[in-house]
């Protein structure tokens, strides 16, 4: 089986990527999304987050999301922490996912912070989706409905794209000029 990560700063397309790679019939793993199930439904997580950040971060049994990215973006050893905390239940949910998917030949993770969280060595290749910072800017504050300075906080804590696309295997440009459907589909037949 070969285990492919998908990356890319915020509002770089990653996701549409992804979903190509779904619509080819590769399994992707959507770490974002199980990191908020982790958070919601980890009974490991909540112990350590509710230590960290306090009891009053959980309403009922969810997170409470909106604090707790108060919490991680007002300073950097809270995100530290927090991830420190998340990522290796996340990696462990990962593992437990792609033996799950033994049969497939290929699978993927859908990162942002792929190499920040340190997945990059649960993968066989790396493909970094890139796309220009004022294009990736304009993407992530119409879908998330925020300021370009909150955006641009939130960019500042990834890993530059310079130093993705150098780690990576293969890069995806999604500029608006090139088409994510051809490249998807020449990077799974070299890969293949």
């Amino acid at each position: 089986m070969t285990r492919i990560g998908i990356t890319g700063g915020i509002g770089s397309g990653k996701s549409v990527v992804a979903e190509l790679f779904r619509l080819n019939g590769v399994p992707v793993y959507d770490a974002d999304a199980e990191a908020k199930k982790l958070n919601d439904t980890s009974p490991a997580v909540r112990e350590k987050l509710t230590r960290s950040f306090g009891e009053d971060l959980y309403v009922g049994n969810k997170l409470d999301r909106k604090k707790f990215a108060r919490i991680i973006f007002s300073d950097s050893r809270n995100l530290e922490i927090a991830n420190a905390i998340i990522h290796p239940e996340l990696k462990k949910d990962f593992e437990d996912w792609v033996v799950r998917h033994a049969h497939c030949p290929l699978v993927a993770i859908e990162a942002p912070l792929l190499f920040e969280a340190k997945f990059d060595d649960a993968v066989n290749k790396v493909v970094t989706v890139y796309a220009p910072l004022d294009l990736r800017i304009a993407r992530a504050s119409r879908r998330d409905n925020a300021s370009e300075n909150s955006i641009k906080t939130r960019a500042g804590y990834q890993l530059a794209d310079e130093m993705k696309v150098k780690l990576s295997d293969f890069v995806i440009y999604n500029d608006g000029q090139s088409s994510l459907i051809r490249q998807v589909e020449d990077l799974l037949k070299s890969i293949i």
